[in-house]
This record gives C-alpha cells, structure tokens and sequence, in this order.
C-alpha cells in the first residue's frame, strides 16, 4: 500500500496548488455579543518558506490587489480630484488647551493603538482608496469597519487630515454613513484640509445632516471645488436667519451652477424654507432627472421626501444602507432599506427589530398580517412549531403571498435572537441548518453550538448543511470531523457544490481542526491549499506575524471584493482565516467561515 503523505509534507503540496488570485464598533450598539472572539487564536500555522519584507511598502497598492480605481459608488466618486492643491493659511479658531489632538484619531479603542503597526500610510491609504466595497461577507465588513474606527497614531508617510480622510471615504463606500460621520467629527474644523472638507461634507449628505454642513460652509468654499458649498453657504445662512444674506449666496450660486432651474437648486431653495426663511413653496421635480448625487440624496432625504426608485437604481447598495437611517423617512418606509444593511453589516440585528418596532409604534398597527406583527410573532408565537413558522416566512417568504422578495440572509439576521429563544429539539430538524445559521448570522455562536447534538442525531445527508456551519463557526469542536464524516460530505458536495466543500476545507484547515493524515489527505484530493505566494498572500501574512489585526482585516477585505461567494478562491479564503486567527480575531474567523456555509 502507498504510504500516506506526511502532515508537513501534504500542507506543503496544498501551498503548490494554492491560486494565485487577483484582488487582493459604532454608533449603533456593538454587534458581537458578550464575550464573543475573546480568545487569542492558535499561532501554530504550517511552515513557509520566508519571504523577504520589503524595506518600505510601495506607495501603491500591488498589482495582485489592484481592485478598480474607481470606487462602485457613483456619488461624486471624483471627490478627491476637486481638493485645491494648495492650503490657505488656516486661522486660530480655538485656543491651544480647547484642541483636540489629531496625533490619534478614532472614536473607540477598538483593535488597539497598534493595530495597524508600522505598515506605510501611503500603501494603507492606496488600498483603501481601491477597495471596490461592498464584500462578499457581512462579517468581513464588520471586522473591517472596527478596524477603520480604531483609535490610532497616523502612519508614517501621510498627514493626519488625509488619513481620517481616506477611512471616512471607505467607510462611506461601505454605506457606514454613521461610522464615517463618528470619525470625522473627531477632529476640529480648523485642522481640516481640503481633502477632509471633500469628505466631511460627504459624510454630512449621507447621513442626510444638511445643518450637519454648516460648520464646513465657509472652510470648503475656501478649501475645495466642489459645487456643494455656494448652496451650502446659503442654507446655513437661511437655517441661522440671515433671509437677506441667504438670497444673496443663492443667486450667486444658482449663477454658478450649470442648471439655474434644476434639482440641485430646487433642493437647496427648499431646504431654505424649513424654517421659514428664503424660497418657501419650491415643488421638486424629478422628471429628467437621471442620476442621484450625493447632494441629491442628502438634500431629499432630509427633507424626508421619496426619492424615485428608478434614481435608487442608478447607485449600489451602499447608498441604500445611508437611506436605512435617514432619520426624516417613516421607519416603514426604510425597512427594505435596512434589510439590505443589515446584509451589508451596516445594521445588527437590535437594529432591525428596533426599526421593526418604531414602524409598529408610528402605525399603531401590530397586526398579524404586517411586518412588526410578523416579526413579533417569531418570539412570542403559542409555542417553539410557531415560532418557527413565522421566522420561515422572512427566510423563504413561506405564508407571505406570492412574489414576495424576501432577502433570505438579512431575513436570518432579523430573526437571530428569536432564533435563539427556540429550545433545542430533534422536532426542529427540517430548521435545524437555518436556525444555527440565523443564530450565527448575528454572532450567537455559542446559542448555535448548543444544536449540536440534534444536529449530530440526524443522519449525515440531511445534517450536511448545519453540520458545516457547526464545523467552522462553533467556538470548538462539538461535531464529528472524523475522515470518514468529511469524506461522505465531499463525496455529495463534490459534483453539487464544489464551491462549498472547497471553502468547508480550507476553513477547517485554516483553523487548525484537521489533525489526521486522512483529514489532511482531503485537501490534497480537491485541490485546497493556502495561497501562500501571490503578493496578496505574502503582505497578509507579514501583517499577521506583526500582529497587525487592522492591516489583515483591509487585507482580507481586499480579496473579498466579489459580488457574491461563488468567486471567492478556496485558496485565499483559507489563507485570510489563517491570518484573522492568528491575529486574535478567531471570533470574525469563524463567523466569516460560518457566514460562507451559511449563503452558498
């Protein structure tokens, strides 16, 4: 009989298979739950060959992870190009003992002072500007926005304005209107440069905060191009009183502009009237309309008028996570929009059912048939068949009417908790896999791994699917990942769902679960190996052994730039596990891996 390889030996084959693939907490409440990834992941990853760190990272992102230049959100996606090149003398508004420093910038301790190392600001701030967001994991969003939000020193080789700037933009380009406003508002105006101007006002549109401009009127027209400050000039002035000064402002912009008489002057004139002041009864018309800006959405949401779902087309999901908090929209208006946040990890699951509950409350109706009644019913139906009955109508559309979207994964993110009220039982097994996915969804690991032994009672074709959301997403091992268990599961995926079994393995390997010859020996038959090699891969790495948990959450966001998981390579996505476990984020490791099984 042919010996069997060694473990070294097969890890090390696995690596020659590995594909070199190109591209590379917040105002809401936390969404991890208590405890949750407060372990320090195992550090014990297979031996590599050593590869040399470059003296200074390129002030470009490598050619492996260059995503697309453009960011996917079309607002205003020249925003940089409109900073003037040279900065005005910068007057002193506030005395030296009212200062805030700007030497470390970030609303929350987060990952640590440290968290990005001694990485080049210039590298940072490249893939950031490149990072074609939204990810193809909720989870991998989430890490990374905690990241973004960390109090840290700036790096070397950029200034402090530009890199709050460039994590407000990416954060932004997330659809985190709220964390990229946090941010920002972290550092006094007089210490703004155009780029953080462009920016700010941004952030101010998304979330729909047109007084949120005032304070940046007067700096940006001074600092920056853009079109966005003459009108904001004359709003401020209208919102403060000054009709006279207002009317003035507004016709000099209205003669700056390229349409006199078009939306964006509509929108502003109308904004002015809100309390009274300058051009009372402007009616807006969207007809010719044919693309929504940033001024265009911040402006109409503010006012809490519907924008045109035809012009929500023209923009990506990003955009519709901004709408999902726009405080003047009915909260029954923005429920689809949250779903769509919640999938994106812009919104937790408190968030939702909180959201739920306000359209209740603003209704006055709880009934069955509406979406607060539905909701309600997953926690306090007569009985565990009920529940479960209702939180089928949000993951499949059951008992909803036919033609219903449903959003089957944000549809798991709404009923986590309810999930989790649900008393574990061999009668729930038709739901076993979506309860522990609905339960992981939201961070409830330890809820889901209490299923286990339900799950480990079923027979291996029907348990498949919440046996792999166990494997990879329970805090240990409580399910069998004997060989011949993994054998029989490659052998139904492998013609079925090649995609998920090689991302199953590679996972499992990834967090170190497979110990046997046998086990190993699974990785080298379907081809799943670490992307050991490709400049992504050796810059991810490095990070992780400088324990840099912030440079590998932008790293592994940056090979998760895909429309959906069926792109992800097996490879990458077990080389981005490794690193996140190695740096202390096993709790994101896992959710992301559960995550996966979870939506393929």
């Amino acid at each position: 009989m042919k010996p069997r390889p060694s473990k070294k030996a097969v890890l090390a084959l696995t690596a020659g298979v590995a594909a070199l693939a190109a591209a590379a907490a917040l105002a809401q409440e936390s969404l991890l739950p208590p405890g949750f990834g407060s372990q320090p992941g195992p550090t014990n990853r297979p031996q590599q060959a050593a590869q040399p760190a470059p003296a200074q990272p390129a002030p470009g992102a490598p050619a492996a992870v260059a995503a697309p230049a453009a960011p996917a959100l079309t607002l205003d996606p020249g925003i940089f190009a409109e900073a003037a090149a040279e900065e005005p003398a910068k007057p002193d508004e506030l005395p030296d003992s009212a200062r805030r420093s700007i030497a470390e910038a970030g609303p929350f301790a987060g990952m640590g002072k440290t968290a990005w190392g001694e990485t080049d600001g210039r590298f940072l701030s490249a893939m950031m500007r490149r990072l074609d967001a939204p990810f193809a994991s909720r989870w991998a969003s989430i890490t990374l926005r905690r990241a973004l939000l960390t109090r840290v020193p700036t790096p070397s080789h950029v200034s402090a304005p530009d890199w709050v700037a460039e994590r407000a933009w990416l954060l932004l380009r997330m659809g985190e209107a709220d964390g990229a406003r946090m941010l920002v508002q972290g550092v006094d105006v007089d210490r703004f440069n155009a780029k953080l101007y462009a920016v700010a006002g941004q952030s101010a549109l998304a979330n729909a905060d047109a007084a949120g401009l005032c304070p940046l009127a007067d700096g940006g027209s001074i600092r920056s191009r853009e079109p966005v400050w003459p009108m904001a000039r004359a709003i401020c002035a209208a919102l403060s009183g000054d009709t006279a000064i207002a009317d003035v402002l507004m016709d000099q912009a209205r003669r700056r502009t390229r349409d006199p008489q078009g939306i964006d002057v509509q929108l502003a004139e109308r904004m002015m009237g809100v309390n009274g002041a300058g051009r009372r009864s402007v009616s807006i018309e969207w007809t010719g309309v044919n693309q929504l800006t940033a001024w265009r959405f911040g402006m109409a949401s503010a006012l809490g008028l519907t924008i045109p779902s035809d012009l929500m087309g023209t923009v990506g999901p990003q955009v519709i996570a901004w709408s999902a908090r726009a405080p003047m929209v009915p909260a029954a208006e923005r429920i689809d929009a949250a779903m769509t946040a919640a999938r994106l990890g812009v919104f937790s699951n408190s968030a939702l059912v909180d959201l739920y509950s306000q359209a209740a409350d603003d209704s006055g109706d709880f009934g069955s048939d509406t979406p607060a009644g539905r909701l309600r019913a997953c926690y306090v139906a007569d009985g565990d068949p009920a529940r479960i009955s209702a939180m089928r109508g949000f993951w499949s559309g059951d008992g909803q009417g036919e033609g219903k979207r449903v959003d089957r994964y944000a549809g798991l993110i709404l009923t986590a908790r309810a999930a989790a009220r649900i008393v574990p039982d061999e009668a729930h097994a038709s739901d076993v896999a979506d309860l522990i996915a609905s339960m992981m969804a939201a961070g409830l690991d330890r809820k889901a791994a209490a299923w286990s032994p339900v799950v480990s009672a079923m027979s291996p074709e029907k348990g498949d699917a919440a046996w792999a959301i166990l494997a990879v997403g329970s805090p240990r091992v409580n399910v069998d990942l004997s060989a011949d268990r993994l054998s029989g599961v490659a052998d139904r995926w492998a013609e079925s769902n090649p995609q998920k079994l090689r991302l199953l393995l590679g996972a499992l390997a990834a967090l170190d679960r497979l110990q046997t010859q046998e086990q190993l020996q699974l990785l080298v038959d379907y081809k799943v190996g670490f992307d050991n090699q490709s400049n992504w891969a050796r810059i991810l790495l490095q990070a992780a052994d400088r324990r840099e948990p912030a440079t590998v959450a932008l790293m592994v966001a940056a090979g998760l730039q895909r429309t959906g998981w069926a792109g992800v390579s097996p490879a990458m996505f077990a080389t981005m596990i490794r690193a996140l476990n190695e740096v202390g984020l096993d709790g994101e490791a896992r959710m992301i891996a559960a995550e996966a099984m979870s939506r393929l």
